[in-house]
């Protein structure tokens, strides 16, 4: 009977569905570590840019605010800004031929919405392959442990030996299959769910941050909030 268990005990007595199993989980983990840390970055650079965006209406002028934001590469809150003011500048230059049809209100609205669209979906990426690391590693560690301890049994069998120290080594170390599949998803889980409540902060402050703009390009002031007065 063997004396020692473990993952290399799982893998060099393994058969091929084993060890893909094994290389399964391993690349998930790896995936979901890369995942969670360049995202977590992104969302800490992001969260930055959004509490440092009021800066932007402490300026004296439009081009100096968009240098302010514009000192953090990658600020969506520049790009929103940039967005507004191209939308506005769009609607003035085309306003005589299209004067009965565009409203400088409705056209920055919806330029602006399309940025945080495209920002949002730009946040989010990378968060569904979490979601199916987290959804699945699970099972497929179960699948390992069945697949193990079918093989098990069968060795068992055929061995002829089924007393309780034969069969507990070999079934208990298919069961560390489940335990590597919770190990993968669990990080995942709380990663994505981290990430996500990260996300919907910044997402809430460029909606506030759009609205603002909006005010200020279509009346030329910023909507007062708690005092505070704009460009």
């Amino acid at each position: 009977m063997p004396t020692s268990f473990g993952l290399s005990h799982i893998w060099t007595q393994g058969d091929a569905v084993t060890r893909l199993i094994l290389i399964a989980l391993l690349t998930m983990s790896v995936i979901s570590w890369v995942v969670i840390v360049l995202k977590a970055l992104d969302v800490w650079r992001h969260k930055q840019s959004a509490l440092g965006s009021e800066q932007f209406w402490h300026t004296t002028s439009l081009a100096e605010g968009l240098s302010v934001l514009s000192q953090r590469p990658g600020n969506l809150f520049h790009n929103l800004a940039q967005v507004g003011q191209e939308a506005t500048e769009h609607h003035q230059a085309a306003q005589k031929q299209l004067h009965d049809r565009l409203d400088i209100s409705d056209w920055v609205t919806r330029s602006l919405r399309n940025a945080i669209d495209d920002s949002t979906s730009r946040l989010q990426n990378g968060l569904a392959i979490l979601a199916s690391v987290g959804s699945t590693a699970p099972f497929v560690g179960l699948f390992g442990t069945v697949w193990g301890i079918y093989h098990a049994l069968v060795g068992i069998g055929a061995s002829g030996n089924a007393s309780i120290d034969a069969v507990a080594g070999p079934v208990g170390e298919t069961l560390i299959m489940t335990a590597l599949g919770l190990a993968v998803a669990i990080p995942a889980v709380l990663g994505y769910n981290a990430l996500v409540r990260g996300n919907k902060f910044i997402i809430a402050r460029m909606n506030r941050f759009a609205h603002d703009l909006h005010a200020y390009f279509v009346t030329g002031a910023r909507v007062n909030h708690g005092g505070q007065h704009g460009l």
